[in-house]
């Protein structure tokens, strides 16, 4: 009975050798090398949860869309529409004011119609007004992400008086009433300033006004996850071979908040874009006859009744540039911390 329990035992344990995987990199029995195992960095790793979002795609590729029709719209304008701030008295009724023909005169020529009154060409004026809400959405998220992120860093990481002075000024931006003090700014401005006039000057202030005040918000979250990570080991390690305070935040604590920062930066952007048209719509916006998203909704409300069109076509187009960059935005928070969109 033994006898055959031993071959038994050593039947197996030959087996086992036998069939025993080859280690990594080591030639398999065809005499072919193994391919080797290849880690993946975040990044990598993050971009494989992101394509697998397809709402995240979807709205990456509108986003993707609409910086090109802004990039090109001399171009697309050029070969499908009119220039943006010519007038087409022949296609106003000029009895009633309204463009001529159905749904506000859409035709070959005015793909989205002419608006009441003056006959601009809709579609002109969407294609260039995609620029100015684009340009003041992504220069005043820039401004606020980089300010945000120096100060709120210095006060997470040196703490003390530092932290609760910035953190006091955070808190008085947050409760500051930003519409009024824009409006405010806006109704005083010169019409030329360093070397801008126009339009120009508006658009600059926008820009800053809405990153100034927007930097609390990327201030307060840089501070606490700089508050989580500065007692972290490898940042005592770099103290502990004499790194200075400088080499620790550019080189130790930054490149572990750019997830964060990159995830509140693109859910910012949808934000300043619905920003700039309401200052539009309230007249703090770009002069006339800059076309903007929301002077086109303002005008619109005195012809709604005459062309419903009119106020439809810039609100559907401010609704799908917030829908797609929320959408890109969540895509990118869940692909970079899973964990925390639970």
């Amino acid at each position: 009975m033994t006898a055959p329990l031993h071959e038994t035992s050593a039947g197996e344990s030959t087996a086992t050798a036998d069939t025993a995987p080859d280690a990594p990199g080591t030639p398999d029995n065809s005499g072919a090398p193994a391919k080797a195992i290849e880690g993946r960095s975040p990044w990598q790793i993050a971009w494989t949860r992101l394509k697998r979002d397809k709402l995240a795609l979807a709205g990456a590729f509108v986003v993707v869309f609409l910086i090109l029709v802004a990039l090109f719209a001399p171009l697309i304008v050029g070969l499908l529409g009119h220039p943006p701030d010519e007038f087409h008295e022949d296609q106003i009724d000029p009895l009633f004011g309204t463009p001529i023909g159905s749904w506000g005169g859409v035709s070959s020529d005015f793909l989205f119609g002419v608006e009441p009154v003056n006959g601009r060409d809709v579609f002109s004026r969407i294609v260039y007004g995609a620029r100015i809400s684009l340009l003041v959405a992504f220069l005043a998220a820039v401004f606020a992400v980089v300010l945000g992120t120096i100060l709120g860093i210095i006060a997470g990481y040196f703490g003390g008086w530092i932290d609760a002075v910035l953190s006091r000024v955070m808190d008085v931006m947050l409760a500051f009433p930003q519409l009024l003090f824009t409006i405010a700014l806006v109704s005083v401005l010169p019409n030329e300033l360093l070397g801008l006039d126009g339009s120009g000057v508006r658009i600059a202030a926008l820009v800053v006004v809405i990153g100034f005040f927007g930097w609390p918000y990327v201030g307060r979250i840089v501070r606490g996850q700089t508050l989580s990570l500065r007692n972290r080991e490898y940042v005592e390690a770099a103290q502990s071979l004499g790194a200075g305070r400088l080499y620790i935040l550019r080189r130790e604590l930054l490149p572990n908040l750019i997830a964060p920062i990159t995830v509140y930066a693109t859910l910012m952007i949808p934000t300043n874009i619905l920003t700039e048209a309401a200052l539009s719509f309230l007249g703090a916006g770009v002069k006339p006859p800059t076309a903007s998203w929301g002077q086109m909704l303002s005008t619109a409300i005195t012809t709604y009744e005459a062309d419903p069109l009119f106020m439809v076509i810039p609100g559907l187009a401010i609704f799908i540039t917030v829908l797609a960059f929320n959408l890109f935005g969540d895509g990118v928070r869940d692909a970079l911390d899973p964990k925390g969109s639970r």
